[in-house]
């Protein structure tokens, strides 16, 4: 869902999300989640509260002034697209810090036989 503002209407959030905010909370089927503070005075939602509450990602541009809310995970997504350190061998044995590579483009290929 890419937002240009963190604020949302319930109907708007509804329909591209399928959660339906209600006096329960925030309901989809017959999951409800409390999330008070997400209603604002306003009547709108805030997107960050909403993410938190219901495990969704959230990013933003704050460049270009967009944000993406991404569905929800299940409990578990990545906060960041930062890679951890990882030091590999290279093809002689020796170890290889992939952070030597910092600021370049980098294509990693996994591989398994099972």
């Amino acid at each position: 869902m890419i937002l240009d503002s963190l604020l949302v209407s319930p109907e708007d959030f509804a329909v591209r999300t399928g959660w339906v905010s209600t006096s329960d909370g925030l309901c989809k089927g017959d999951v409800c989640v409390p999330a008070p503070t997400a209603v604002q005075p306003d009547g709108r939602l805030s997107v960050p509260v909403l993410a938190d509450k219901l495990g969704m990602p959230l990013v933003s541009d704050e460049e270009h002034q967009l944000n993406a809310l991404g569905p929800e995970a299940g409990g578990r997504a990545l906060a960041t697209a930062t890679v951890p350190s990882i030091e590999l061998p290279d093809r002689d044995g020796n170890p290889f810090d992939l952070s030597t590579l910092h600021g370049r483009k980098v294509l990693l290929v996994a591989w398994a036989s099972w």
